[in-house]
């Protein structure tokens, strides 16, 4: 066959090839489309906290698997997770951030462990606050902007103990339902249904934990570990944190701290758990005062949420 003959075959079978390609290519894209569409089991969900559990499952429903890398009575600063648990990580679909210190250290791990795994920040859209007793020259601004969300990656000294207002759940609760429907698109209305009934549970509580703190007049409270920002902002409250930088203050910052509470005739300091309560017992005792526990990690958040506004209320 001479060279025209050649070109003239290529010429003639160019047309065909085309065809081939274009359909494999489509028969994967439908096959994958498909198998996105008609995912029969649940998603595989990791979560770092507790409440963000509750969240996932209020949300997901019976479509969600959800997982807890620190779970009741974990140190979020200090956790380190467990090697089943690194394994599971391997074979989730989408892990929810929220913040907390130790995820940061994960991050890298976790992304090398599943390159797939879909992650999602739940602090997007977020208004971010300073924490107390943090350095002294952090942003002078109460909040964030929320439009600037690389701001979370920027600075470690924001708070990040955002499930503590309701009406920022609210906003998580909108990341999470997103995330869900792009991973599980033919259940939308599913998630956006559990999303409404969510979201009209936490105005409630929003409504209910404003009573309960009008009512008991509470203005300050003194806490060991400022945990608390985001519940005492949205509530015109104030926390007075004993923890400075995140650590035990010295006898200097420990007596400023004796000397505070008896200016403001405070006489209950609240405490958590998952610390180590000596040093708000000293406090409580140079004032005169006791120690309740509040634990903002529980995982029945609604629940919890109720019992803590009741607890600080009964402490005035």
């Amino acid at each position: 066959m001479n060279q025209k003959g050649r070109k003239r075959r290529w010429f003639l079978l160019l047309p065909v090839l085309l065809a081939i390609i274009l359909v494999v290519v489509g028969l994967g894209w439908k096959n994958a489309t498909l198998r996105k569409l008609a995912r029969t089991g649940p998603l595989i969900v990791f979560v770092s906290i507790l409440p963000q559990k509750y969240f996932v499952e209020r949300v997901g429903g019976r479509r969600g698997k959800v997982a807890v890398l620190g779970g009741p009575g974990q140190n979020p600063v200090s956790f380190e997770p467990l090697p089943k648990q690194m394994a599971a990580l391997a074979e989730a679909d989408l892990f929810f951030r929220i913040g907390v210190p130790f995820e940061t250290a994960l991050i890298d791990r976790i992304q090398e462990l599943n390159p797939g795994l879909n992650m999602v920040d739940t602090r997007e859209g977020i208004p971010l606050r300073p924490i107390e007793g943090a350095h002294q020259h952090e942003a002078p601004e109460r909040r964030r902007n929320a439009q600037e969300p690389e701001s979370v990656e920027r600075n470690e000294m924001m708070d990040p103990h955002i499930w503590l207002d309701p009406l920022l759940v609210k906003i998580q609760a909108e990341t999470i339902c997103r995330a869900l429907v792009a991973l599980d698109p033919i259940n939308q209305a599913f998630y956006e249904e559990n999303l409404r009934l969510f979201q009209a549970e936490l105005d409630q509580l929003d409504r209910e934990l404003a009573a309960t703190f009008r009512a008991a007049q509470v203005e300050k409270i003194m806490v060991y570990h400022p945990a608390w920002g985001y519940l005492t902002d949205r509530y015109d409250l104030e926390q007075i944190p004993i923890e400075v930088e995140g650590k035990e203050p010295g006898p200097q910052q420990l007596a400023q701290v004796i000397e505070r509470a008896k200016q403001e005739g405070i006489r209950v300091i609240f405490v958590q758990s998952q610390f180590d309560t000596r040093t708000a017992e000293s406090v409580a005792r140079a004032v005169d005062g006791k120690v309740l526990t509040l634990d903002p990690l529980a995982e029945d958040y609604l629940t919890n949420l109720r019992q803590i506004a009741q607890t600080i209320a009964r402490g005035f």
